[in-house]
């Protein structure tokens, strides 16, 4: 996933980060002295960014706010969470020495609730599906071939 945050001029900056879909949330780490944890702090607009780079391709955007669930120090009380995360990204032993080496690294948690922000999503067919007009109409010049207008 990435994550693109405010920075305090404005600008964007995109990060690629891990994430775990839980509850009907979408779950996420900084550590402590990430550029991004501290736009998080100042402003909490997130647009979140999952794709699949294998077929069907599929894509969602959520944009919403992130919600602090745990400041930086209170690792312990939501580590098994970090580990089922880490699992998403590799076998137990990985994660089990990743949690391990990082223990040094506070992190914070956050979440955006799906139920509260917005979000679109997107793929291509899959065999059997009809190829044409796979894109949401909003993309379709009006009078073109696949537009339905």
């Amino acid at each position: 996933m990435r994550i693109a945050t405010i920075r305090p001029d404005g600008s964007p900056l995109v990060t690629p980060i891990w994430l775990l879909y839980e509850e009907g949330s979408i779950w996420f780490t900084p550590r402590e002295n990430a550029e991004w944890f501290r736009h998080l702090k100042q402003d909490p607009r997130a647009c979140l960014c999952i794709d699949e780079s294998t077929l069907p391709y599929r894509k969602v955007i959520v944009e919403g706010e992130a919600e602090l669930v745990y400041d930086t120090g209170s690792d312990d009380e939501w580590r098994d969470r970090y580990r089922r995360m880490a699992l998403r990204y590799g076998p137990p032993e990985m994660a089990d020495a990743y949690l391990q080496d990082t223990l040094d690294q506070p992190r914070a948690l956050y979440r955006i609730r799906l139920d509260r922000a917005k979000s679109r999503n997107w793929r291509m067919p899959v065999e059997g599906e009809s190829q044409d007009g796979i894109w949401h109409q909003r993309y379709y010049r009006r009078g073109s071939k696949l537009a339905k207008d």
